[in-house]
């Protein structure tokens, strides 16, 4: 009997863990693979919204825990962790000795999983390779492409970019991005408000579940990271001014949260009478569910661009974020001003229909990627067309 390939994924924070579940599931349950999953850096830490409790509760074993993140969230703390979680997951990768490791997007602690697979020989698998949004993501993003020995890319146009950077054609796989596989299912059966908001407290305002409502959820730019605040205040003035019920969630690790938080927390000071209610994190499902039923969606946040776009959930893209990122007629692009987001945000609200796009797939994706990481050749050394 053929033996198992033993599969690691690496899930470094919050989102990440959306972007993977139902890979994680296809894994679990393939006859050819074996799954060893990793929880680390921000993903661990409650300030962020922990999905530990979330992983564990939806049936996955954690085989390792890998704490990394120095506080701060400054670019010396990125920096820091980034080496940090080298140094760590290179300890797990040996106890565990994984056949393949899998990385996810273009994170920063992403690329210390690829850093310590590359170099301990062990084949490294990189999914949402070749997309583009113009920031030190996108670097990270490529520089995990390069690293990578098997590539599992959610649109056509990213797989096109990756066979430009030099890589093998033939291990370049067009699979979708595994988080429309959780849309599709969100989709068909939609969790109503009230039951969510039974299960998550949150703090802020007073919701009432049966009247319209919008979200935020509004992450620092890293490569704009001092004006963090600023930007997170004027999302918050505008959204504010809207005078329409929100559920806003807390931004990620990255170098600006600290003043990203700041801002929220100041405003919560000032504005007592505010409509806003806040979460730390959701299961993905659960959020999805939440944001099928909202007017829309209001930051910068990759979920607008990806599962958005295939829900049709109209949203407002703020800033340089998700610059070049491929998107769908759902969202509306506009700058880090108040004014702007106040349109955009009485236009959205006052819309009608829904435009949906399939740009990230067609909601197979993690049976596709379960199937590339059972059959594709695992070889290290790659033969490049530059």
């Amino acid at each position: 009997m053929t033996a198992k390939r033993k599969v690691c994924v690496v899930v470094t924070a919050r989102p990440s863990y959306s972007r993977i579940r139902t890979a994680l599931e296809a894994i679990r349950d393939h006859e050819g693979l074996e799954l060893q999953l990793i929880l680390a850096a921000s993903a661990l830490l409650d300030r962020y919204g922990t999905v530990l409790k979330v992983v564990e509760k939806e049936g996955f074993r954690v085989d390792r825990t890998v704490y990394m993140v120095l506080e701060g969230e400054s670019l010396v703390t990125s920096a820091k962790t980034t080496g940090l979680g080298i140094v760590e997951l290179a300890t797990a990768f040996n106890d565990l000795k994984p056949d393949v490791v899998v990385t996810i997007a273009d994170r920063y602690e992403t690329i210390a999983t690829s850093i310590a697979a590359s170099y301990m020989n062990i084949p490294l698998a990189h999914v949402q390779g070749g997309e583009v949004t113009g920031s030190i993501d996108e670097k990270t993003r490529h520089a995990n492409t390069k690293l990578a020995d098997i590539h599992l890319v959610s649109c056509d146009a990213a797989r096109e970019r990756v066979i430009r950077m030099g890589e093998d054609p033939h291990m370049v796989f067009m699979t979708g991005c595994p988080s429309i596989d959780l849309a599709e299912e969100a989709l068909s059966q939609p969790q109503p408000v009230a039951d969510l908001l039974k299960r998550y407290t949150g703090v802020g305002a007073l919701v009432d579940a049966t009247a319209p409502y919008m979200v935020v959820m509004q992450h620092p730019v890293t490569t704009e990271y001092a004006s963090a605040r600023k930007q997170m205040s004027d999302t918050l003035e505008a959204v504010h001014a809207s005078g329409h019920q929100t559920f806003w969630f807390w931004p990620n690790v990255d170098a600006g949260s600290d003043g990203a938080s700041g801002a929220i927390r100041n405003f919560r000071e000032r504005n007592p009478d505010n409509r806003i209610h806040f979460f730390k994190n959701m299961a993905p499902l659960d959020f999805l569910s939440l944001l099928i039923h909202s007017k829309g969606i209001v930051g910068n946040s990759s979920v607008a661009i990806r599962e958005c776009s295939y829900l049709g959930v109209p949203a407002i893209n703020i800033g340089s974020r998700q610059n070049r990122r491929d998107r769908g007629r759902n969202i509306t692009d506009v700058p880090h001003e108040v004014q702007a987001i106040g349109s955009a945000i009485d236009a959205m609200w006052n819309g009608a229909g829904r435009l949906r796009d399939l740009i990230y797939g067609d909601g197979t994706a993690g049976r596709k990627i379960a199937e590339v990481l059972a059959t594709a050749p695992l070889r290290i050394a790659k033969t490049l067309t530059y």
